[in-house]
């Protein structure tokens, strides 16, 4: 167990209405793409949020509750406490083209991993899926690492018109030797999952559930039998393949069981 080291915020990105970026006043060396740290505001709670970049720590945070609303709340110059990384991440196939499909805030920690993938040498597209234009992150950044970008919105207001499963399924029936990796609301992993099935494709998926400790200590991020924070938070199709509460079943801060909707 490691507690939280303070340190400041040196940036902040307004992304959309509601989805800001913080960039830390800290490097991480050993981080993973797909891995996750825990942020602590003093005084309000500590919550776990992907690592969208490792140098500076890089997180994008969506203002869905009290804490990251209180988080928005706060200006350049001001401290926060980390700590991590924890979990486990993607592992890029170097013999397969990289499809990366992000739904909503979703497309921020995959930034890590197509920054890999182009350091490695791994032809990579980008699938980025929202609500509508407002909604959409981070193309401009997938952008400029050279990579093909694929944006589609609910009402078409931009890309095309549809969800981001739709662009998927036309891009392994252009070239079906790729992997697929996913960030995004469970609905869209489920689907992304028997797309896999179905198709014999590789897949692995970033899942999110509530964490208190994450390192296995708290064990309020349960997947049946499995510990997002330990196990995850990325898992392989196989891996989830049979899981009852794979989009099902999540668990709220008493651990009481709530519906995925």
């Amino acid at each position: 167990m490691s507690l939280p080291e303070i340190v400041e915020i040196a940036e902040i990105w307004d992304e959309t209405r509601t989805i800001r970026t913080f960039v830390l006043d800290v490097e991480l060396t050993d981080a993973e793409p797909g891995q996750f740290v825990m942020v602590w505001l003093p005084g309000v709670d500590e919550k776990p949020f992907a690592v969208a970049r490792p140098a500076p720590l890089t997180i994008t945070v969506a203002r869905v509750g009290p804490f990251s609303t209180a988080l928005h709340q706060r200006s350049v110059g001001d401290r926060v406490g980390w700590r991590g990384p924890y979990g486990r991440g993607f592992s890029l196939d170097q013999d397969r083209r990289a499809l990366l499909v992000g739904g909503g805030y979703g497309a921020a920690p995959l930034y890590f991993l197509a920054e890999r993938a182009v350091e490695q040498g791994v032809p990579t597209s980008v699938a980025v899926g929202a609500r509508k234009a407002l909604d959409v992150c981070y193309v401009e950044r997938f952008e400029a690492l050279g990579v093909e970008v694929l944006v589609s919105t609910d009402d078409g207001s931009w890309g095309e018109r549809g969800y981001v499963t739709e662009v998927v399924s036309r891009v392994i029936a252009q070239d079906p030797e790729v992997v697929i990796y996913a960030c995004g609301p469970e609905p869209m992993l489920v689907a992304l999952h028997r797309f896999c099935l179905e198709r014999e494709v590789p897949g692995q998926f970033s899942l999110e559930r509530y964490m208190k400790c994450g390192f296995g200590i708290c064990g309020q991020c349960a997947l049946d039998g499995l510990l997002v924070c330990q196990d995850g938070p990325v898992f392989t199709v196989e891996a989830l393949d049979g899981l009852r509460d794979f989009g099902r079943v999540r668990r709220s801060a008493t651990g009481r069981a709530l519906p995925i909707r």
